[in-house]
């Protein structure tokens, strides 16, 4: 697991920091469709191969809820906020930066299905 921080910039100030690679995709995974934690938990099934724990994705979700990124409805069901939506945007351009040869990367992969 990626231990990356985020900084979120709006105006001149510094919000608050996304920690780690988990947070930095439940946003992208929430960003694509409203999830329950238990959808969340499945889909990182699906693609890391093994499942998280509840101990694990609820204190993420709680994090980034507390920190107005997502927001959830009476069927426990997460979205993202216009806030949520700023710092997935600032993120998806420090990870492209940071990882500007990720094609190259995934051409040395031969451990997943690139």
């Amino acid at each position: 697991m990626f231990n990356i921080e985020y900084p979120i910039h709006y105006g001149m100030h510094h919000h608050c920091r996304m920690k780690g690679f988990l947070s930095f995709l439940v946003l992208w995974l929430v960003s694509k469709k409203n999830m329950t934690g238990s959808e969340i938990a499945s889909e990182l099934e699906r693609r890391k191969g093994s499942r998280p724990s509840p101990g694990t994705i609820y204190p993420v979700l709680k994090d980034l809820k507390d920190k107005g990124l997502l927001s959830v409805d009476s069927n426990k069901s997460y979205s993202l906020t216009k806030k949520g939506e700023k710092e997935l945007e600032i993120s998806l351009n420090m990870f492209f930066e940071t990882f500007s040869d990720v094609d190259e990367m995934r051409t040395h992969c031969r451990c997943h299905r690139y």
